[in-house]
């Protein structure tokens, strides 16, 4: 796996050693000599991961980490810290500032680049989710507010150890920030994991099950593969933690576990996964937006076309018939003229919901523009479009629309109807032969269906 990495180092000596290193496995590396550097080539370059030296004239590392991590364009870049100090409180304060994880020098290369591995893999999950998070903010559909108060929020973890004594330690540390459960069964905490849970603190070196079986089986299921994964290791099992990391295990912590470390950590994965969560919930509202009718709340055109299309084609090719609505509400401009768009959108959003209970569940009932509405009926012939439609028309008129403030109306609609007829047919034929019904029906009088078939 190769990925971009931007080394951050003061002494070119350890920049051309580390680089050596990278680029002996195909990395491909950039470089700066200081913090602010680091922080304009980490916005401009989008690097994969970045390797962070914490001593450094001007703007220290701890900093350097803290800027990127909150800026919302390099805040899902994985930070390694490294560093020849190895005291608890600069492997704390490191975590605190926002670094994925903490390596001091001499460098172990094999760990170096098993987490190098790990961060980029899940860097690279997240990318797809973060370009199309960018066409959602630049239609204005990202809440910035939203997502620092996801971030914020309490996390769910689960704690699978079979040792008791130990997971109600780590119940009880963890619960000062989280709401936490523990499970002794594998079984059990793989169907618990399934569930709302944002961290899985997983005892590696359990005895009454195979904890690196389990890792596995978590990311084989599409339900439970994104959640992440805070190992409790020896640290002197090396090729069991390099296992772990290969499997996915998100971040390590050695025994015997430093309470405060743990905290930190799990805070980081729980922010991870938010960030994580925040980008597809995104995507879910904007492809929802992008075909949904926000007035209404049915499908918009863009929806319509899509599957009429299809459709069509199906039926050109030997498949089903199908038939189409289209159906107008007469007089709308009286009804904005003199009631007031508010209460014309009072009369559209009251008519689409009639509309939707009046179709069946196979039809799909769209907002084709203004006050005109188009159901497409799959598999459907003439006699049985005509009877939904009239069904719909005498909804309409036989119940008056009540306004907000008490006023009623008596609202009617023109609808025409058209059956596909084969080779030759094509969605803008059997929407033309549709809005040829409604304009019939205008003439006759209105309130009507008239059905339009091929000549």
């Amino acid at each position: 796996m190769t990925a971009r990495v931007l080394i951050v180092d003061d002494i070119p000596a350890n920049v051309r050693l580390l680089q050596a290193k990278l680029e002996a496995d195909y990395y491909e590396v950039l470089t700066a000599n200081d913090g602010q550097v680091a922080i304009d080539m980490a916005i401009a370059e989008q690097p994969d991961i970045i390797l962070l030296d914490v001593m450094m004239p001007g703007i220290d590392g701890y900093e350097v980490c803290r800027q990127i991590k909150d800026h919302p364009e390099t805040r899902h870049i994985p930070i390694i810290l490294i560093t020849a100090l190895d005291g608890r409180d600069d492997r704390l304060f490191g975590l605190e500032a926002g670094a994925d994880d903490f390596l001091t020098k001499p460098i172990d290369d094999m760990m170096l680049m098993a987490r190098l591995q790990a961060l980029v893999r899940l860097k690279q999950m997240v990318d797809d989710l973060r370009r199309r998070e960018a066409s959602s903010r630049r239609v204005g559909l990202i809440d910035n507010e939203q997502y620092l108060r996801q971030l914020s929020a309490t996390g769910n973890v689960l704690i699978l150890d079979d040792n008791v004594r130990q997971a109600e330690r780590l119940m009880m540390q963890l619960g000062e920030d989280h709401r936490c459960a523990f499970e002794t069964d594998p079984t059990r905490a793989l169907k618990i994991a399934g569930g709302r849970v944002d961290l899985i603190v997983l005892n590696l070196t359990a005895k009454s099950f195979d904890a690196l079986r389990w890792v596995a089986h978590l990311r084989t299921s599409e339900v439970t593969r994104n959640r992440p994964v805070l190992a409790i290791v020896n640290a002197d099992e090396r090729q069991q933690v390099f296992k772990a990391l290969e499997l996915g295990v998100n971040d390590v912590v050695p025994r015997p576990v430093d309470m405060l470390e743990l905290r930190a950590r799990a805070k980081t994965q729980i922010k991870r996964k938010r960030y994580g969560d925040f980008l597809r919930n995104t995507l879910d509202r904007s492809l929802e937006l992008a075909v949904t009718d926000p007035l209404t709340g049915l499908n918009n055109r863009r929806f319509l076309d899509h599957h009429l299309s299809l459709a069509m084609a199906r039926h050109v090719k030997g498949g089903p018939e199908l038939s189409v609505l289209l159906l107008d509400i007469d007089h709308f401009k009286r009804v904005n003229d003199t009631y007031g768009h508010d209460a014309g959108d009072e009369v559209i959003r009251e008519f689409a919901r009639r509309l939707g209970l009046n179709v069946r569940a196979i039809d799909m009932a769209c907002r084709f523009g203004g006050e005109e509405f188009v159901v497409l009926m799959p598999e459907t012939g003439s006699s049985d479009a005509v009877h939904i439609a009239e069904r719909v028309r005498s909804q309409v008129a036989d119940i008056p629309f009540v306004l907000a403030d008490g006023r009623k109306l008596d609202v009617t609609i023109s609808i025409g109807v058209a059956t596909s007829q084969g080779v030759g047919d094509t969605p803008e034929t059997l929407l033309k032969r549709a809005d040829e019904g409604v304009y019939e029906a205008k003439q006759a009088g209105r309130n009507r269906v008239i059905v339009r078939n091929a000549a």
